[in-house]
C-alpha cells in the first residue's frame, strides 16, 4: 500500500508528459504552438523518407497516440495503457530519428525522447495516483479482467 504522499507522485509526471504529448499531437494536426503547416500528411512524408512502411497509417497512429494518450494522462484515465503507447512511441522516435544525432537535444539528440520514454514507463509502473478520473469514476484504478473473469480495482 502506498503512503498518502507517494500516491501523489504520478501527478506531476502525468501533467508534464500529458501536456507535452497533447501539444505534439495537436501540432501534427496543424494546431497549436508546434503546428506543422503540412499536418499529418507532412509527418507521413517524413516517416516515408525514413523507410517506415504504411507511412500515412503510421502517421495517424502516432498522432492519435500522442493526442489521445496525452489527454488521457492529463485527466488520469487509463493511465497505464496510455503510458505504454507513449513509451513505445518515444522508443521508436529515439531509435529512428534521434539516436544518430547523439545525446544532446540541442543537436537533435535522444535525451528528451529517452526521458519521455522512461517517465512514461514510470507511469506504467505507478498507475494514475490519487487525483485521477480513474479513481473518481471507478473508485480505484482500472484493472482489466483478472484470471477469475472479474474486474478488480487496484490500490496503487
Amino acid at each position: 500500500m502506498l503512503s498518502t504522499r507517494s500516491s501523489w507522485v504520478p501527478l506531476p509526471l502525468r501533467i508534464g508528459i500529458g501536456t507535452i504529448m497533447t501539444i505534439h499531437g495537436l501540432g501534427k494536426l496543424g494546431v497549436g504552438p508546434l503546428a506543422s503547416p503540412d499536418g499529418v500528411a507532412g509527418f507521413a512524408g517524413f516517416l516515408a523518407s525514413l523507410g517506415v512502411p504504411l507511412a500515412l497509417v503510421t502517421a495517424w497512429f502516432v498522432t492519435l497516440v500522442e493526442l489521445v494518450g496525452g489527454v488521457l494522462l492529463l485527466v488520469g484515465l487509463f493511465v497505464r495503457y496510455a503510458a505504454v503507447f507513449i513509451a513505445g512511441d518515444m522508443v521508436v522516435a529515439t531509435l529512428l530519428v534521434h539516436l544518430p544525432n547523439g545525446f544532446a537535444v540541442s543537436d537533435g539528440g535522444y535525451e528528451f525522447t529517452l526521458l519521455l520514454a522512461l517517465a512514461s514507463v514510470s507511469l506504467v509502473l505507478s498507475g494514475p495516483g490519487v487525483l485521477s478520473l480513474e479513481r473518481a469514476l471507478l473508485g480505484g484504478e482500472y484493472v482489466p479482467l483478472s484470471s477469475s473473469g472479474t474486474t478488480e480495482e487496484g490500490t496503487a
